[in-house]
């Protein structure tokens, strides 16, 4: 079992520079990818994360041959040697489930696991499997496995009943393999989104309105290899400029979009934070001595992300009023609270809504990461809360994050992984 252990200061002021790795909701979807094709997909870029080496065991079963050399990954399927993906696999995320429409599109069968993840409330998959039955697929559950079979998938219309990043990325890559034109509608516009059409065409796909809510796939008969970078984290990014804010620090971040994090600066602007842009991949972020409080409502992107709920919760204990955070997008992401009222937090949850009082002072304690997000804000608070604080199960924090505890270190926090 390994723990973060951290010292905490209220006085804590992080200094410095930090690089931002690539984007774990960017490079899963890409790995999947390889599936569509023989040749070989070189991915630049990629974060070091625990939920990459996952989906690539899943891949290994699947038949794929990988190797990765510092920050760039070569991966390639020339045949499957198995078009399942077994639930002792898959169980531990639920991203695993972007091998279901490639694997159905090239090889004609697909036996994927119900997936399972961090415990952030529903996110079920029906839309994944009704617009793979729109394209032609054959689908039944049966005993916690999705089995589809079908001998070619056709393009058809599809209108997605609700935003799904997910659903978008399986829809499109199993339409770039089908017979005539899909055209997705509702479709989600992510920059992780955007990320995947790009290599796709890269790869020979024909996609149109890359970017945009419709999006039109000509289906092609087989697709070729390529050379593709994947962008920033801009979660990763969002949680290092609420990490200066917090600390009225004074933090350079390095190797990141400015323009997928406009609603997050936004928001930090408002609570008093000074941002700087400094080129095309650079930010400069100052925190000030009072820090506003807000109101944040979460929603699709553009909108502000449910991923950085967690963290701008624990800046709000810090802001000079009452705040409100409203979750839109999953239920049960509070789950983080309660661990946050162990800190010495005053915050009153009522239905889809936070109610977090600031000015409150931070105390360590040991406390239980519940999911990715969560584990972050927990570090994050306890860097000003007076005292250790300790972060168990840090599995999900590693998940995400690629050496999260260093990077802070260098910008000045006491904070070390704790292996027992």
């Amino acid at each position: 079992m390994e723990r973060i252990k951290i010292l905490g200061n209220e006085n804590l002021r992080l200094k410095g520079k930090v690089r931002i790795s690539g984007a774990k909701n960017a490079v899963l979807p890409a790995i999947a990818a390889s599936l569509l094709t023989k040749d070989k997909v070189r991915l630049k870029n990629i974060p070091l994360v625990k939920d990459v080496y996952t989906i690539l065991t899943v891949m290994k079963e699947l038949g794929a041959n990988s190797n990765i050399k510092k920050n760039t990954l070569s991966i390639q399927v020339k045949k499957t040697k198995s078009e399942q993906a077994s639930y002792e696999l898959v169980q531990s995320m639920r991203a695993s489930i972007l091998v279901l429409g490639p694997l159905l599109a090239r090889f004609g069968k697909a036996v994927v696991a119900l997936p399972g993840g961090c415990a952030i409330g529903s996110r079920p998959i029906d839309l994944h499997i009704h617009g793979l039955e729109k394209l032609g697929a054959s689908i039944s559950l049966e005993h916690g496995y999705i089995n589809a079979t079908a001998e070619k998938l056709h393009g058809t219309e599809i209108k997605f009943e609700k935003k799904t990043v997910g659903g978008t990325e399986n829809l499109i890559m199993a339409s770039s393999l089908a017979l005539g034109e899909t055209v997705l509608k509702n479709c989600s516009i992510e920059p992780e989104v955007i990320n995947l059409c790009e290599l796709l065409v890269k790869m020979g796909a024909r996609i149109d309105g890359i970017g945009e809510e419709t999006i039109r796939i000509k289906g092609v008969s087989e697709l070729g290899g390529a050379t593709h970078e994947i962008i920033p984290d801009r979660i990763e990014a969002g949680t290092f400029l609420v990490a200066s804010a917090l600390t009225r620090g004074n933090i350079v971040l390095t190797h990141v979009r400015p323009d997928h994090l406009d609603t997050v600066i936004e928001k930090l602007k408002y609570s008093g934070t000074q941002i700087e842009k400094l080129n095309n991949n650079s930010l400069r972020a100052i925190g000030s001595e009072k820090i506003r409080p807000q109101d944040i409502t979460t929603s699709s992107y553009p909108g502000f992300p449910t991923d950085m709920q967690a963290q701008f919760i624990v800046l709000m204990t810090q802001a000079s009023g009452t705040s409100i955070i409203t979750e839109t997008i999953f239920d049960r992401r509070f789950s983080h609270i309660n661990e946050l009222l162990r800190l010495g937090a005053i915050i009153e949850v009522a239905g889809d809504k936070a109610l977090v009082k600031g000015n409150t002072p931070l105390s360590g304690a040991e406390t239980i990461a519940t999911d990715l997000r969560a584990s972050a804000s927990l570090v994050l608070a306890g860097l000003i809360a007076s005292g250790e604080t300790v972060v168990n199960d840090v599995e999900h924090l590693d998940r995400g994050y690629e050496k999260l505890e260093a990077k802070l270190k260098s910008l000045g926090a006491r904070i070390e992984r704790i292996k027992e």
